[in-house]
């Protein structure tokens, strides 16, 4: 049984959600604050978290760079009642896995939750459990950790799951749509966009010039693709 952490000052907002989410068989934790959020992280370690942008102490975004900073890979969906793009990407940009603008009906929220922590618990009974190696960075699937050289990175779990499917098939061109399918799943509904914005984060973590990338390779018109062995040497 999945552990959901809400975080949200609306005592309406988590009252109401956390009463549904209970009855669709999951387990809830409710906080309103920020620092309540880190908390109960630490303490209960929950498989999920849903988290507001605007609290009234430390602001989703610092909570999810805090999260982040500390190796931690807990998914996050972040809810914002701003539609300003710049806030969407911010969020993405600080590690959130996915974005949902309030106001939101629950179905959709639940479709995100459960397809998030599908596609982490796949890829944890995946066959192809062999770590993956090319040039100065592994991947180890069981574990989900990536390693540039000696140093772990601190990737969130959309961009692990971005970086996997782009290492195992290295050297292949994928196309935007069958990226956006294998990492964000096919009931996922949102901006395209959030793409570029982890691949871009990524490149920041892996490459050693972000803007000249030799890893992560745009296929203009088309998508990405992993260098293949051959390349990196």
């Amino acid at each position: 049984m999945a552990l959901v952490l809400l975080v949200d000052d609306e005592a309406g907002i988590t009252d109401t959600l956390e009463y549904q989410l209970k009855k669709e068989g999951f387990q809830v934790i409710a906080v309103g604050t920020g620092a309540g959020a880190l908390q109960a992280v630490q303490e209960s370690r929950p498989d999920l978290v849903v988290l507001d942008l605007m609290l009234p102490d430390i602001s989703g975004l610092e909570v999810c760079k805090r999260l982040r900073a500390s190796n931690n890979s807990i998914p996050v969906i972040m809810l914002t009642a701003k539609s300003e793009e710049i806030d969407r990407v911010l969020g993405l940009e600080v590690g959130a896995d996915d974005y949902m603008p309030k106001p939101f009906s629950f179905r959709e929220l639940l479709a995100r939750i459960n397809a998030t922590l599908r596609r982490i618990e796949m890829d944890r009974q995946t066959t192809h459990v062999q770590p993956v190696a090319l040039r100065h960075l592994s991947l180890d699937p069981i574990a989900r950790r990536v390693f540039k050289g000696d140093q772990e990175l601190q990737l969130s779990a959309r961009e692990y799951d971005l970086l996997a499917n782009l290492m195992k098939n290295a050297g292949r061109a994928m196309s935007r749509d069958e990226l956006l399918r294998l990492v964000w799943g096919d009931e996922w509904i949102g901006d395209p966009r959030t793409l570029d914005v982890h691949v871009r984060w990524l490149r920041m973590k892996i490459e050693d010039d972000p803007a000249a990338p030799q890893y992560i390779q745009t296929v203009r018109g088309f998508g990405y693709r992993f260098a293949g062995p051959e390349e990196l040497g």
